[in-house]
């Protein structure tokens, strides 16, 4: 359910990973690793979370077209 601040649309991180088709998890590693740009945060309810907007889900949608599926090759 996005959520709106003023009259702009975001979502949060859950429904963001739902609508580009990645596990949260995933997610949350591209985040962790850079990979991906930190959007704002905000508070909701008084949790901290992130607000991501159209173009940060489109950045992600992005990312997502330049990922390799599957784990990286263990070296021997």
């Amino acid at each position: 359910m996005p959520i709106y601040i003023g009259t702009m649309k975001a979502h949060t991180t859950p429904e963001v990973a739902n609508l580009i088709g990645v596990h949260l998890r995933t997610l949350h590693r591209w985040l962790e690793r850079d990979v991906l740009p930190e959007p704002k945060r905000g508070k909701i309810g008084g949790l901290a979370v992130r607000i991501w907007t159209k173009a940060d889900i489109e950045r992600a949608r992005k990312i997502k077209g330049t990922m390799k599926r599957g784990r990286k090759p263990t070296k021997k």
